[in-house]
């Protein structure tokens, strides 16, 4: 994550990991979850923070997903029902629940399939938001096994490239490998030029935003540094056509396809209400796992020691940062706005809950 998003050194309350946990699945309770799926959607949230995706962690996040539950927007027990299933695939309703705790089990569906057949693919619908698709697609990586995880974004916020009318949600997806002695590769991306809820953490910590990231209520797209405006529109990956954006929008319609379309709920733009889609490779159905590993720490190495043009340090590869993040953060705990301290302490009254950060 860009040093513009992270909390300011003023504003930083650090927290330790166990008490952020503890605290927030006792939220996550207190709105009616079981004590599984409050543990399994803390999970989601506190990796998120532990790896420095903050935009999908808990001070984004948990209060959006407590004000789904207050309006009754989300189910606090939903079913998990299989539609439809062959050997290798399965359709899911996941019950209106909040998609935190229903990905990483449709993940395990994928993932059972691929131990007996090679390859698994699950679509999951009646669902909310995923919570960070790196997390879900990382699910794969004890099995050895290669994870993919993507979700349509339900009302769209992203123009189509040339367009005046948003059509796309910021449609993430992950894609995650194992390596030996490497940490592994871990692809966690929108298919947005800037994720919305970066947009929200520019506008806590009084970022800016760059040339290409948003466009006006024209359309245009904005080719100048901003403060974060009041209303605004987001422009595919690339910005501008020039820039590449056609890209951004074929890899955002990919995932609408994959969640929407193929998931039974019809064009994204129309839908309105999230997909998924996810995958398992199990890695032997194709080449023994011990090259496999090899080959990708040969590969990661590569990418680490390539020369680097002046004024960089260094060439990272997607993963790397966040698995070296999270040692750091596990010893001087997560650094929380605090704002976002507060509003852990109003949502304690609210709830009637007892617990401290220290």
């Amino acid at each position: 994550m860009l040093e513009r998003f992270k909390v300011p050194e003023h504003a930083r309350v650090y927290v330790p990991v166990e008490q952020a946990r503890r605290a927030t699945e006792q939220i996550f309770e207190s709105v009616g979850l079981s004590g599984e799926d409050a543990a399994l959607a803390a999970d989601v949230l506190i990796t998120n923070d532990l790896r420095g995706v903050e935009s999908h962690g808990v001070s984004n996040m948990l209060r959006t997903y407590v004000a789904g539950y207050r309006a009754g927007t989300l189910n606090p027990r939903p079913g998990f029902t299989i539609t439809r299933e062959t050997a290798t695939t399965a359709v899911i309703d996941g019950g209106g629940g909040l998609g935190v705790h229903v990905a990483p089990r449709a993940m395990d569906v994928a993932i059972a399939k691929a131990q007996v057949s090679g390859l698994g693919a699950v679509c999951v619908f009646n669902v909310g938001h995923m919570g960070g698709s790196g997390y879900h697609a990382m699910r794969a990586l004890p099995h050895d096994m290669i994870g993919v995880a993507m979700s349509s974004s339900g009302p769209p916020s992203v123009l189509p490239t040339g367009g005046a009318v948003t059509r796309l949600g910021t449609n993430p997806l992950a894609w995650a490998a194992p390596a030996g002695a490497m940490p592994p590769f871990v692809l966690d991306m929108g298919t947005s030029q800037v994720a919305q809820n970066k947009m929200r953490l520019a506008k806590r910590v009084g970022a800016m935003v760059e040339p290409g990231w948003i466009a006006a209520a024209d359309g245009s797209p904005i080719m100048e540094r901003v403060p974060v405006p009041d209303t605004w529109m987001l422009l595919p990956l690339g910005g501008t056509r020039e820039q590449g954006s056609h890209k951004g929008y074929g890899l955002a319609s990919v995932v609408d396809i994959m969640c929407s379309t193929l998931t039974g709920l019809g064009p994204g733009f129309l839908a309105l209400v999230p997909g998924f889609h996810m995958l398992a490779y199990r890695i032997d159905a194709f080449v023994d796992v011990p090259q496999f590993k090899h080959d990708m720490d040969a590969f990661l190495r590569g990418m680490l020691e390539t020369p680097t043009a002046p004024g960089v340090d260094r060439v990272v590869y997607p993963g790397l940062l966040e698995a070296e993040e999270v040692p750091r953060r596990l010893a001087e705990g997560i650094p929380y706005h605090t704002e976002v301290v507060e509003w852990f302490g109003t949502v304690a009254k609210e709830q009637g809950l007892r617990f401290d950060f220290v």
